[in-house]
This record gives structure tokens, sequence and C-alpha cells, in this order.
């Protein structure tokens, strides 16, 4: 079906677009002192993510699980992701990254998500890890890369945990 190969690509240009704007915050923060930590895990989510969208489209294509009806549920819960991920972008503003990059002497922002969850676009991530491939019928990619994101995640957040903290005995 078409319109499933529109919302492939509308996903994959999203995930570009936010490319672009991590890259800008990124360097808005390096200019004014930022310290970027994680670097060694980093290149493991960037080849996650393109193996992710890759695994659906051979999964899909494999299976030819390409005719099949809407699921308007898994699409709903896929639109509010999508609401709640740029919430989490608009929130942090230029403090949002795909990496760790702390700005000494800069407060914890707590609004948006941020006041109810420590780590609201991780939970994102993780849902949109397991809805996306249900989508397109890709049930193999919806099992293994959730649970990839979990073993990523348990290097990933003590590291930025750490970074936070020392960010905070930095404003001290």
């Amino acid at each position: 079906m078409i319109w499933m190969w529109i919302l492939f690509v509308c996903i994959i240009m999203q995930r570009l677009v936010e490319l672009v704007i991590a890259k800008n915050n990124e360097k808005w923060m390096k200019e004014r002192g930022g310290i970027e930590t994680g670097k060694k895990h980093y290149k493991w989510f960037v080849i996650v993510h393109c193996l992710f969208f890759l695994a659906i489209y051979l999964e899909v294509y494999f299976y030819g699980r390409d005719e099949f009806a809407v699921n308007y549920l898994l699409l709903s819960v896929f639109l509010v992701t999508q609401f709640i991920r740029i919430w989490c972008i608009v929130s942090l503003g230029r403090f949002w990254n795909t990496k760790i990059i702390i700005l000494p002497r800069v407060a914890l922002i707590r609004k948006g998500p941020y006041k109810y969850v420590k780590h609201p676009n991780y939970i994102i991530v993780g849902i949109e890890l397991l809805v996306i491939p249900l989508l397109f019928g890709a049930y193999l990619t919806a099992v293994v890369f959730p649970i990839i994101h979990l073993i990523l995640l348990k290097i990933r957040i003590p590291e930025e945990e750490e970074a936070l903290a020392m960010s905070y005995d930095i404003q001290r």
C-alpha cells in the first residue's frame, strides 16, 4: 500500500530533520562550553536506528507484508508519541540533543514532559520501536529492536545521569 511507504519515508525524513536540529544544538552548546560524554556508545545508537528502518523494509519486502489494512489503534499510538516527541524537543529547546552534552552552570530543565518523567524521550523511542514495525507488519523487528533499545539504555542512562550530576556539582 502506498500510504505505508509514504508514512515510512515521512518518519525517516522526520528523523533526518531531528538530526539537523541536534547538530545545530550541539554546535550552540559547545560554543558555550558544552561538554559531551558517552561518545563510545553513541555510534551504537546510530547503527541501531539505521538498522531499524532497514529491518522494517527488509522484513516487509521478504515476507510480502505490504498488503494489509491500517491498524488505527497503532496509528493513533504512533501519532500520540509524535506529539510527545515534539513536546520533548520543544521543552528542552537548544538543550535537546541525540548526544549527551551538558552545559555547566545551567539548571536542569524540569518543564514539559520532563516535569513528570526523567527521560520521556527514551520512553517514546521505546514505544516507537515497537509500534512503527507493527504498523508495517514487521513483527520480528517489533520484538528485536525494543530489546536492543533497552540494552543500550542500560549504558546510556547511567552515563547521562552522571553527566547531569556533574553539571549540578559545577552549578553549586
